[in-house]
């Protein structure tokens, strides 16, 4: 593997724009796969919780399961477990979520994919 300093002057060496342009791509790439990796997988089955970021506040710290992704995966459906869909339904803060007495596992719809904090180990672990 070539130093940095190598790889500088490799860089400074380069005379034509789109050999520039190509290896400035490849570094965005390989950025976005180191950033990649160091998140979470977020797939549905996952048990998480719903983190502090998250409004309104009546969500926050809830737990349950991850469900279904958008198209983009940037939000998920979360199903509450039963002690939090509880919780949900006697929160007197509660205004936007209607949980019916007979429901055991409540839905949030489109929770944001970065107020979700996985809190099981994958099973590649």
């Amino acid at each position: 593997m070539p130093t940095l300093a190598e790889i500088r002057t490799f860089v400074s060496g380069l005379s034509d724009v789109g050999a520039v342009v190509a290896l400035q791509e490849a570094a965005a790439t390989r950025l976005i796969e180191l950033d990649a990796a160091k998140r979470p997988v977020l797939l549905p089955g996952r048990i998480g919780r719903i983190n502090t970021t998250i409004t309104p506040a009546c969500l926050r710290r809830l737990t349950g399961t991850v469900g279904q992704p958008n198209k983009t995966r940037s939000r998920f459906d979360f199903l509450l477990d039963e002690d939090s869909t509880d919780q949900l339904r006697r929160d007197p803060h509660n205004t936007r979520f209607t949980v019916p007495d007979g429901e055991k596992r409540y839905r949030i719809p489109k929770v944001p994919a970065f107020c979700i904090e996985l809190t099981d180990i994958p099973a590649d672990s």
